[in-house]
């Protein structure tokens, strides 16, 4: 059968073991009900009436969602559940498959019969939930969010680690939102931010899903936990992480933080930033909107200034202010903001003063996420004092650094070789400085803007002076030292 688009609504569409009876919306499996959502209902009945022609994503994304912008990822997610309940690919069955640059079909033979006799009529799964309302798309994002929404069911426990204002949050609400169909009794946010004592952990996470930690009912459900802002309480997540995992087999956690939990099975995805333009020269505006940080920039412009269009000749300003800022998304958000003050000319002038200049954050948004120093405080306030300190001086490398130059800057009889090495290495694992590998070394770096804080601390504390001419006395070692080689080498 090549088209079933003219069934009424009284048919029941039969393939393979099932039964789709489309006035009551519901797929028996011999006599048993499937539990599916409906879009995923929706989609299925589209393809069953196109099967064995290709459907265009963008056909069925305009179909199942005629009112609503949505991302392709929702597309995918949708099929991908679809395709688990109806067990496709195993035991050799195919139903629906990816046509590359085109689209899906619904390949199986299908056939079309009347209702004859009455069933049950299926209760839609409506999922349970405490996720916020999104107020703005997820821009950059997509590929990392699919990975997580594929991985996730299967290994339970991710942590999505990266530095502040990287949007490692708006991340695992997105994951979470289209993962609720695939939980049936629910998805649920435990925001940490606010707990300063570990003993409030647990008691905040059995408010929240509504149960005793422990008891039978946690062993039942088929959940996802979103642990958001685990940073300042890693041991206290850690053993609960561990507990939920052995009491409850069909449980899955996401966690935020700065570093890993470090939990037994725990799989780390660090995020980047965005997508920033080069340095070579952008040739045209088509170009520079293939950039995931150009991209959200004008985004966050065009919902304060009404028909705001990127021209050619702010390319430049624009690719510089996404450099200066990391491709982060809340420093870019935060200087959209200031477009109706400065403009992009003026904004770009104005970043080597970024922490007074990126302050007017969403007032909805929560107060570490107002501004782009508070969101480092957040961070900075976490650290102990001796990895506060390291991190101001560190701050003087201008570039790429080793652990030996580290050491040649700022070592001290309080900090001895083997004590720095440990600390920067805790700072990179606490997502304050990238680590780089290359030519069998190991390099760190600061982000632009982490830079900028730390320098700012170095100064208030009354040392930056010394530690730059310490600095330069080093580098012109180096140089020296490396004319030298080169002298010899030519000698010889």
């Amino acid at each position: 059968m090549n088209s079933l688009r003219d069934i009424n609504s009284d048919a029941v569409l039969r393939f393979g073991p099932y039964a789709f009876h489309l006035r009551q919306r519901l797929i028996l499996q011999g006599d048993r009900p499937l539990r599916m959502g409906g879009r995923a209902l929706d989609i299925l009945q589209v393809l069953l009436e196109r099967a064995g022609s290709v459907v265009s994503k963008d056909a069925l994304i305009a179909h199942i969602w005629p009112t609503s912008v949505v991302e392709e990822i929702n597309l995918r997610v949708h099929i991908a559940a679809l395709r688990r309940a109806l067990g496709d690919g195993q035991n050799g069955q195919r139903y629906i498959v990816n046509i590359p640059q085109r689209g899906y079909s619904f390949i199986a033979p299908v056939q079309c019969d009347r209702a004859d006799t009455p069933v049950p009529i299926a209760m839609e799964h409506k999922p349970q939930h405490n996720l916020p309302a999104r107020l703005t798309p997820v821009t950059g994002r997509d590929s990392i969010i699919g990975s997580v929404v594929r991985q996730l069911p299967v290994r339970r426990l991710m942590t999505l680690i990266g530095p502040a204002g990287i949007g490692k949050t708006t991340v695992a609400l997105r994951v979470a939102e289209l993962l609720l169909q695939h939980y049936q009794d629910g998805v649920w946010r435990v925001d940490l931010a606010a707990i300063d004592e570990p003993a409030q952990l647990v008691e905040h996470l059995s408010r929240t899903l509504e149960l005793d930690v422990g008891e039978a009912p946690l062993m039942q459900r088929h959940a996802l936990v979103v642990l958001d802002n685990c940073d300042h309480l890693l041991e206290c997540c850690r053993a609960v992480v561990d507990n939920l995992l052995a009491w409850a087999p069909r449980l899955s956690i996401l966690a935020t933080s700065r570093e890993p939990l470090r939990a037994a099975g725990e799989t780390l995805l660090r995020l980047p930033g965005l997508a920033v333009p080069p340095a070579s020269a952008i040739y045209n505006v088509a170009e520079a909107m293939g950039y995931s940080a150009v991209q959200l920039l004008v985004s966050r412009v065009r919902a304060r200034q009404q028909g705001f269009t990127l021209r050619q000749q702010d390319l430049k300003a624009v690719r510089e202010i996404c450099r200066r800022l990391d491709g982060l998304p809340l420093a870019i958000e935060l200087a959209a903001a200031q477009i109706d003050a400065l403009a992009l000319v003026g904004l770009q002038a104005q970043l080597g003063n970024c922490f007074q200049l990126l302050t007017q954050g969403r007032r909805t948004a929560v107060p570490r996420h107002q501004s782009l120093k508070a969101a480092l405080d957040w961070s900075y306030e976490q650290l102990s004092p001796l990895e506060q300190t390291v991190l101001q001086r560190l701050a003087v490398f201008k570039m790429a650094f080793t652990q030996a130059s580290a050491i040649g800057v700022i070592s001290c009889a309080v900090l001895r070789p083997t004590c720095l090495v440990d600390i920067v290495e805790r700072l990179a694992s606490k997502s304050l400085l990238s680590v780089e590998q290359g030519c069998g070394q190991t390099r760190y770096r600061f982000l632009n803007t982490t830079r900028l804080y730390a320098l700012e601390k170095l100064e208030h504390s009354g040392h930056l002076r010394a530690f730059e001419r310490r600095y330069a006395r080093y580098i012109s070692r180096a140089r020296w030292t490396s004319a030298g080689q080169v002298s010899l080498q030519l000698v010889e």
